[in-house]
């Protein structure tokens, strides 16, 4: 088995500010809050699978890998920007933002649910990280775009290989559909737009934070890096942890409508210019 990337492995020395996009830098900034913020979620998962050793060593792994993903991001984003502390503004974000380490059940209502919320996670992370990569032209985010996104992918499978070995009832098809649907729908929660504030407004406090606002802001950044081969793939691997043929013909016309509501969103955004 190769070995995982470090830090040392992004080639620090190609970076170009020339190639510096200003929205994708304010979306990475949030992006390296997020997921630097994992070991919530450690702690989270290890208590929902406290009897599970096995799905725990599975968990501390993909927790140390989130982690690498914020440090890499918030290099790159203080490189982009010599103005920009991550420290002071994940600081701010933990401030307005946290998840209830101290649950012992899984909020999704089974452990097999909470497992497919997790591929549901992964499929968002992993096509978000690639859209990047091919969006942007500044050769350092590419390199760590395209490592993140990698493992993100991994990470699907090991949560995806982790429900198919629970060994526990599994939820039925439409559970596991209403398990997804309710994941999706809560990417516009508190976490992306107040790690988007956090990034983004000034310090002091002068700007207020309202959630909705800074949840458009950070979704117009987000969405505008999609292309239609990023979204068919994101629709794809939520299908398939959902118990759905992937390929199948109500995933293709499922992919179809998305698409065509990703370009809506992405219109009706940049009218409200956020």
């Amino acid at each position: 088995m190769s070995r995982h990337w470090t830090l040392d492995d992004i080639r620090w020395q190609d970076f170009d500010p020339s190639k510096v996009d200003p929205d994708i830098l304010r979306a990475v900034k949030a992006a390296a809050m997020v997921e630097f913020n994992a070991p919530d979620y450690v702690t989270y998962l290890c208590n929902v699978f406290s009897d599970r050793p096995d799905v725990k060593e599975a968990i501390h792994k993909w927790g140390g890998e989130e982690v690498q993903h914020g440090q890499a991001l918030a290099r790159w984003a203080e490189l982009a920007d010599p103005g920009f502390s991550f420290e002071e503004a994940f600081r701010r974000f933990r401030e307005g933002y946290s998840i209830p380490t101290d649950a012992i059940e899984s909020v999704r209502g089974s452990r097999g649910g909470e497992l497919i919320a997790r591929c549901v996670v992964e499929s968002g992370t992993s096509s978000y990280y690639t859209a990047i990569k091919d969006a942007t032209d500044e050769p350092v985010l590419k390199q760590i775009a395209a490592n993140i996104a990698a493992d993100e992918f991994r990470h699907y499978k090991l949560f995806y290989d982790q429900f198919n070995d629970l060994g526990e009832t599994p939820p039925s098809i439409l559970d596991r559909i209403r398990v997804a649907l309710g994941r999706v729908s809560e990417a516009d929660d508190d976490e992306l737009a107040c790690a988007y504030y956090a990034a983004n407004t000034p310090a002091d406090g002068s700007v207020p934070y309202e959630r909705e606002l800074f949840a458009m802001a950070y979704e117009k950044r987000a969405l505008g890096l999609y292309r239609r081969q990023h979204v068919e793939r994101l629709i794809s691997m939520v299908g398939k942890a959902a118990g759905l043929k992937p390929h199948g013909a109500l995933m293709r016309a499922v992919s179809s409508l998305a698409w065509r509501y990703w370009r809506f969103r992405n219109w009706k955004l940049a009218r409200a210019a956020v």
